[in-house]
């Protein structure tokens, strides 16, 4: 059997990206608990957690002020995208190495279909050797999962974490996901696990085995997918050029605004920052869209379609204004503002790696 009869995909995961960069360039650090983000004081939110901190039950996207009650001797570092767009180039060239075909999914973890290039009785050797170069050259940890679709690869990785490697052999795919719980499938978030467990769904297995039927009812043609999914069957290849969809910025106020003219100003800088990416990109959009989060933590979004694309700062800032002007009201306060330009005419790739 030839290579090319048969498909093999790894899912590399840098461990805790973010702050293990920190730790590694500040050794007084390691071994500590650290987090990446922005200050309490500013409404900040962790960006990476080290497995240290993640002791304290504190993770990603956690209010920093919460952070930092549940371990009052947490180092807590502002992020330094710059450095961590460094380190990835130099992990996903390592990569790049193995296989042209690299597919990064973020800074800190890609696909890699080894199809062509790794025997299968050398995949295991190949997976050890992937990550021992990583950790020798780069100074990271690694976690690595692998099988014979996307989804079987990425859910091997997340059960390999932290410092592991899991390899799913070809054949025991449905064996492997299915004592599994049904939420660690990709696509199956909060909402979609209420409903399957309201109907006794609980692991891959049980939703392997859905009425197809039901499953598109209640979940539409998503529904038919997760079901593949659940069987081990994911036709997505590994492709190195990823279609980019949008490009947005947004940003959380240190106190809550209400005055309008703060708000535009803050439009405008996004505006110049989006724009500044798209024609780097060579890309632009008909979308604008505006996200808009209140006080209370309502959040909104509003969009308009143009009747052709723009990449200019002061259209997209515009028609941004326009949009926040509608929905001005004077009970209103509001804790974050976010710009957004998507329904590109003519698709094109990102640099990878764009400097920010």
């Amino acid at each position: 059997m030839t290579p090319q009869d048969w498909q093999y995909i790894l899912h590399a995961d840098l461990d805790a990206f973010y702050a293990s960069v920190e730790q590694m360039d500040n050794p007084q650090h390691r071994g500590h608990p650290l987090v990446v983000g922005g200050s309490p004081e500013e409404r900040g939110v962790v960006a990476a957690a080290s497995y240290e901190a993640r002791k304290y039950k504190i993770h990603s996207a956690m209010p920093m002020r919460t952070a930092m009650r549940l371990c009052p001797t947490l180092i807590r570092v502002r992020p330094r995208f710059d450095r961590y767009h460094e380190i990835s180039r130099k992990v996903m060239d390592i990569f790049l190495d193995l296989t042209p075909l690299v597919e990064p999914i973020s800074l800190d973890e890609a696909y890699l279909d080894i199809s062509a290039k790794v025997p299968r009785e050398k995949i295991a050797d190949i997976a050890r050797e992937l990550r021992l170069r990583v950790k020798n050259e780069i100074g990271l940890v690694v976690s690595i999962g692998g099988g014979s679709s996307k989804t079987v690869a990425k859910v091997s990785s997340q059960l390999a974490k932290p410092d592991g490697l899991l390899l799913v052999d070809t054949g025991g795919e449905q064996s492997f996901l299915a004592p599994l719980k049904v939420s660690i499938l990709s696509g199956v978030g909060p909402k979609t696990t209420e409903v399957l467990h309201g109907h006794g769904i609980t692991t891959v297995g049980d939703l392997s085995i859905c009425n197809p039927a039901w499953l598109h009812q209640a979940l539409g043609k998503r529904g038919t997918e997760l079901r593949e999914r659940a069987l081990g069957i994911d036709h997505n290849r590994v492709s190195p050029h990823r279609e980019t969809k949008s490009i947005s910025a947004e940003t959380t106020m240190p106190q809550d605004v209400e005055e309008e003219s703060e708000l535009v100003k803050k439009i405008e800088k996004m505006a110049l920052s989006i724009t500044s990416r798209l024609q780097r990109a060579g890309l632009a959009g008909k979308t604008v869209t505006i996200k808009l989060r209140l006080a209370d933590f309502t959040t909104l979004t509003r969009q308009i379609t143009l009747p052709t694309p723009t990449s200019e700062s002061n259209v997209i800032a515009t028609v941004a204004c326009d949009l926040l002007h509608r929905e001005m009201h004077p009970e209103r306060k509001f804790r974050l503002v976010g710009v957004g330009v998507s329904g590109f005419q003519e698709p094109q790739q990102l640099p990878l790696f764009p400097h920010l």
